[in-house]
């Protein structure tokens, strides 16, 4: 009987462009271990996970950018970067949508993690907004993401 090959599906080779991208990934990761590992002594436990959501925003953000902005990446590195962790492709596909330009995370958007039903109140525009209120997300410490802002 012959032999059965292992199949290498995982480890596929990443495509043209990704050793121009590499370096500021790996310096988003090590952005991610610094925030994970940071000390939350002395926080409110909300504030404990802040650092990794703006690390997390951050690189997402960069790769859209990158794809939707500049168009300085092919469709193939994009599909590549979002298949393998290093973007969010539910978040970009929000950015994507009028009105969610700005959106800070997935959670702020999410009806069920409110007490009243509605958005998160980083998501109301600052000028609807008390005089010299300052707004802080309970999610991700976010301090305004509406796109009137």
């Amino acid at each position: 009987m012959p032999k059965v090959q292992a199949s290498r599906r995982g480890k596929e080779e990443p495509p043209e462009g990704w050793s121009d991208l590499e370096p500021t990934l790996q310096e988003f990761k090590q952005k991610m271990r610094d925030a994970e590992n940071e000390s939350a002594a002395g926080k409110r436990r909300v504030e404990s996970t802040w650092s990794v959501m703006r690390v997390h925003h951050q690189r997402s953000r960069y790769i859209y950018d990158l794809f939707y902005k500049r168009k300085a990446i092919s469709r193939k590195l994009y599909d590549y970067c979002v298949k393998n962790g290093h973007a969010d492709a539910n978040l970009i596909a929000k950015w994507r949508k009028q009105g969610f330009e700005k959106l800070c995370c997935l959670q702020c958007i999410q009806a069920r993690d409110t007490n009243y039903g509605t958005a998160c109140i980083c998501r109301v525009p600052k000028a609807k907004l008390e005089e010299g209120r300052v707004v802080e997300c309970v999610h991700c410490g976010c301090r305004g993401c509406a796109s009137t802002d």
